[in-house]
């Protein structure tokens, strides 16, 4: 359970009508509290496409007759599905698409009287000292610089906010996979969230390049020794904007690649395809036995 104060925006209640520019709807589309209200958890991912799929596998495992509706508007910039007690929904690359995301479904959450929601980020990444193929789930969130924050600009300001996971879902999970059957590796550890996919990652493959091969190398051993076991770009966004907002957040995700040998993803497209289904299958599991599925 989240023990932070949730900080909830006041000038909310001065709106008549409160519009979702990104889910292309407003607050006089539906009754949130009807059809939003028994909302436990929040599954998202970056790809729309992978995410639908991951509703549709969790409806056929519910039993609900197919196919999964887009709740979202016909002009969207993200999808949205409801399974049971769960939501599903892109957030797209990146900090600032994933911030967007974050603020308008726990706005969704707040108008439908949803507390203690627990986010699970579903993704690839990049591994650190693991093999592609190995889930990685984060026991911390950190920025380039190893620290917890999530770092902004507001007003011309720059304000800092923690990257908390919730460690019990994370144990959770992890003993669960201990159970399951899923023949890859699995490991808990740290996770950087950078702001771009080639220089904050270190990689010596973009178009601009201002290090070494040495210096790259320093680094992302450096970070392997403190702990961190994959990098990806959104996590500290939907970590700290939870924290902030009454609810927990926890990251699963897949590595393509070990940075500590590739910058660039060469695994088979197969391979690719079957690594992306990973994080899914244990979040599955792991929603069925923890209520987020009706009985039928």
């Amino acid at each position: 359970m989240c023990t932070i104060q949730p900080i909830l925006n006041s000038h909310l209640n001065e709106l008549d009508e409160d519009v979702f520019h990104h889910f292309g709807f407003t607050t006089k589309s539906f009754d949130f509290k009807q059809m939003f209200g028994d909302v436990k958890f929040v599954c998202v991912c970056g790809s729309s496409n992978r995410i639908h799929n991951f509703a549709i596998s969790m409806a056929k495992l519910a039993g609900i007759q197919l196919p999964v509706e887009n709740i979202a508007g016909s002009h969207a910039r993200f999808v949205l599905y409801k399974v049971d007690h769960i939501l599903f929904a892109d957030h797209g690359i990146g900090i600032p698409s994933t911030l967007i995301l974050m603020h308008e479904m726990t706005k969704l959450l707040q108008y439908a009287g949803c507390k203690d929601v627990l986010f699970i980020r579903l993704g690839t990444c990049g591994g650190l000292g693991v093999k592609p193929g190995t889930l990685v789930m984060s026991d911390r969130c950190v920025n380039t610089k190893l620290e917890p924050y999530n770092e902004l600009c507001i007003l011309g300001k720059p304000v800092r906010r923690q990257t908390k996971v919730d460690l019990n879902a994370v144990n959770e999970l992890k003993k669960l996979s201990e159970n399951l059957s899923l023949q890859c590796p699995v490991v808990v550890g740290g996770t950087i969230t950078a702001n771009d996919f080639y220089e904050e990652q270190g990689r010596l493959d973009g178009a601009i390049c201002s290090f070494s091969q040495e210096e790259k190398l320093a680094y992302l051993k450096s970070a392997y020794d403190h702990g961190i076991r994959n990098l990806e770009m959104e996590g500290t966004a939907i970590t700290s904007h939870c924290n902030l907002t009454g609810h927990r957040a926890i990251l699963v995700c897949v590595a393509v690649v070990n940075r500590l040998e590739n910058d660039q993803v060469t695994i088979s497209a197969d391979d690719f395809k079957l690594f992306e289904q990973l994080p899914g299958k244990l979040v599955g599991e792991y929603l069925k036995r923890n209520n987020g599925l009706i009985v039928r």
